[in-house]
């Protein structure tokens, strides 16, 4: 066996060098990220986004026509799930870590974790839209009912006493009164006939074309409604406008409650819950448990300091997932029927099957892990030097504070100085002035510089575990922030700017492909000015766009301008939120083992997850009790927390790069007999 295996690694290194050298000499080469490699590995991340960017967008519509749920227990359940993945996540990754056997002889660590895992998920998730579906049709007929009924003068006023001045209902007074100068009359005189039909451009937006009970009209014409009046087409008009901007969020809120209760107070809208429930929850499980070791492909197979760069290409990757299934709700969704979501679902099981098919003919997990194994040996990228050249740049940054501190006693000083004038002398003589940051790595090196290398070690190992710490809180706060908005993006734009399902897929697609573009020169902002400064700016980004989408984005009779300002600020976000989200995984796993990179993969979903199974209910409760544009509010605020904690994180950033010479075909053939000493 071990001959057989011997002899398979010098056919590798023979393919690879295309001649045997027996000599240690080498050229000097530059490290440089294996970009075909990580498109490989990336169609594994591809999987996992093409699954979440539907059930993100597509679930929480699901449980509000299906089931009328409120935006709060709708966050609970959805929240829920993810509270399911924030255990399962750390489990699999360290499994994933450990795993031995044939399998892993065969396959590798984590291959077979994707590939048993994908095809249980595809198989579960293709029953969730089946459970669902009869109370889809329940519901629909209660919807349609009272549709019929908004222009009934007895049905409405009920309703709008009851909406009138109350935040439940979506009123609000101010841009009710202030913006379009209604008064308490006007407002409980808001009615809606829907025999006249607005036909608008492409998804809504556009030119627009009029109907009145089947027959083509224009605005100046007059028409004989079911109450006996001849009125103008503008009035109608006018009146339904009225009812777009200031009841129809509120009057869909009532309908939902109404679904609700039906389906509460029947066994077969109890069952159907409950089966869907279940079905979802085996899903997520399903989709737990390839997660971790998915995302850890990518550092088992990179060295440490092309992380950046390689994740950048793996968010490709899963924006490529993405789009496929952006392009598959967005084409059910512009044909809308009550069948639209067993065919977005059984669509994406279709696209992850088709790229699990693309992973497995294309990774080979055992070789890409030995290969990398290889340049970490010929660049000297180890675990046991990154810990060495730390502390000897602290012991350097010791002897420059010192020597600094020396020439500033040399300084003529007078106490009665102001604190302005004795930097400003320091700075005459050629002192430079240091940040806030660096004056905290001064006062580190100062504090610890006459403990022993031993104890320096441990303090630095401390330090390091604070970062560590302090990276998985800001990616807390950062997903508090985010995963509010993604998660409830689609009500948003239905519910609270009156856009349809498929505008709102639109937005979401192009925030998606326009800010992919970003995924490629994130990676080398990284190089340059460093992975935490990156993460601030992309921070930054996200929260100057929420806060003007709370501030500017307002339901109009003209649906052009609200969708164009929210997917303008939307876009921003999602350019910057990709910014942090290239960089914050890279710092988790810079400061991991080679051994480890599964373990803390499952912290950082750990954060992620937490997150995305709390910030559900939170968000919820803002949209129904506080109003749905405080939405951006809350995540604004989040997001800026996140600036905050992640302003004090001095390790994650990547270590220079020495430059490497090619290894002897002996010294390759060492490091691959170690590698299958470690998977028996």
């Amino acid at each position: 066996m071990v001959e057989k295996d011997l002899t398979n690694v010098e056919s590798d290194i023979q393919q690879e060098t295309g001649t045997p050298s027996d000599s240690g000499q080498g050229q000097e080469k530059k490290l440089k990220l294996d970009y075909p490699q990580t498109i490989k590995v990336g169609f594994a991340f591809a999987i996992i986004m093409i699954f979440w960017t539907a059930y993100d967008f597509v679930v929480p519509l699901l449980l509000e026509n299906a089931f009328g749920l409120s935006n709060t227990m709708r966050g609970l359940i959805m929240g829920l799930d993810n509270l399911l993945s924030l255990f399962l996540l750390p489990v699999f990754g360290r499994i994933s870590d450990k795993a031995k056997g044939k399998l892993v002889q065969k396959w590798g660590r984590r291959t077979p974790f994707i590939v048993f895992g994908t095809i249980a998920a595809v198989v579960f998730m293709i029953f969730v839209p089946i459970t669902a579906h009869k109370q889809l049709q329940r519901a629909d007929v209660i919807r349609t009912s009272y549709e019929q009924m908004l222009n009934d003068d007895a049905f409405m006023s009920e309703r709008l006493n009851q909406f009138y001045g109350n935040t439940a209902y979506d009123y609000d007074k101010e841009y009710i009164e202030n913006t379009l100068g209604l008064s308490e009359a006007e407002y409980k005189a808001i009615r809606y006939d829907n025999k006249l039909v607005a036909t608008s451009g492409f998804l809504g937006i556009g030119g627009t074309t009029y109907t009145y009970d089947g027959k083509e009209v224009s605005l100046s014409d007059t028409v004989t409604t079911d109450k006996g009046d001849t009125v103008k087409v503008s009035e109608i008009k006018e009146m339904n406008d009225r009812y777009d901007l200031c009841v129809k969020s509120g009057m869909n809120t009532w309908i939902s409650e109404r679904v609700n209760e039906a389906m509460l107070n029947s066994q077969a809208g109890i069952t159907s819950i409950s089966l869907y429930m279940v079905m979802l929850l085996l899903t997520l499980v399903a989709m737990a448990t390839f997660r971790s070791p998915a995302v850890a492909l990518m550092p088992d197979v990179t060295p440490k300091p092309l992380r950046s760069q390689g994740n950048a290409m793996i968010n490709l990757m899963g924006g490529i997932g993405g789009a496929i299934a952006f392009l598959i709700y967005t084409v059910a969704l512009i044909f809308e029927s009550l069948n639209s979501f067993a065919i977005i679902f059984g669509a994406v099981a279709c696209g992850m099957i088709a790229l699990l098919v693309c992973f497995i003919l294309l990774v080979n997990e055992r070789k890409m892990v030995k290969r990398c194994e290889e340049i970490c040996e010929e660049f000297h990228i180890t675990d046991a030097d990154e810990e060495t050249n730390d502390l000897k740049k602290i012991e350097e940054e010791i002897v420059e504070f010192e020597s600094e501190s020396e020439k500033a006693a040399t300084l003529p000083t007078d106490v009665s100085l102001e604190g302005e004038k004795v930097e400003e002398e320091i700075a005459q003589s050629g002192k430079k002035r240091l940040s806030f940051t660096e004056k905290m790595e001064r006062k580190f090196n100062e504090k610890y510089k006459d403990l022993s290398p031993e104890e320096r070690k441990k303090k630095l190992e401390k330090a390091k575990f604070v970062s560590f710490l302090l990276i998985l809180a800001s990616i807390f706060m950062w997903f508090m922030g985010y995963n509010a908005v993604s998660s409830n993006l689609s009500i948003y734009c239905v519910k609270a700017l009156n856009l349809k399902a498929s505008v709102a897929s639109i937005i979401s697609g192009v925030s998606m492909g326009v800010s992919a573009i970003a995924f490629i020169p994130v990676g080398y902002l990284a190089a340059k000015i460093g992975r935490k400064k990156s993460i601030m700016i992309g921070f930054g980004l996200a929260v100057i766009s929420f806060v003007l989408i709370f501030a500017a984005v307002q339901a109009n009779t003209n649906q052009l301008i609200p969708a164009a300002l929210f997917a303008l600020f939307y876009l921003i976000a999602g350019f910057g939120l990709i910014i942090a989200n290239v960089n914050t995984f890279p710092m988790v796993v810079e400061l991991a083992k080679a051994e480890d990179c599964g373990k803390y993969t499952g912290f950082y979903y750990t954060a992620t997850m937490s997150a995305q199974a709390i910030t559900p209910f939170i968000a919820g409760l803002v949209m129904d009790y506080v109003g749905k544009r405080f939405l951006f509010l809350y995540s604004a605020i989040c997001v800026v927390i996140a600036i905050a904690i992640m302003f004090f994180v001095r390790y994650g950033d990547s270590m220079q790069i020495q430059p490497g010479k090619k290894l002897t075909k002996e010294e390759k053939k060492q490091i691959r007999l170690e590698s299958m000493d470690s998977a028996d």
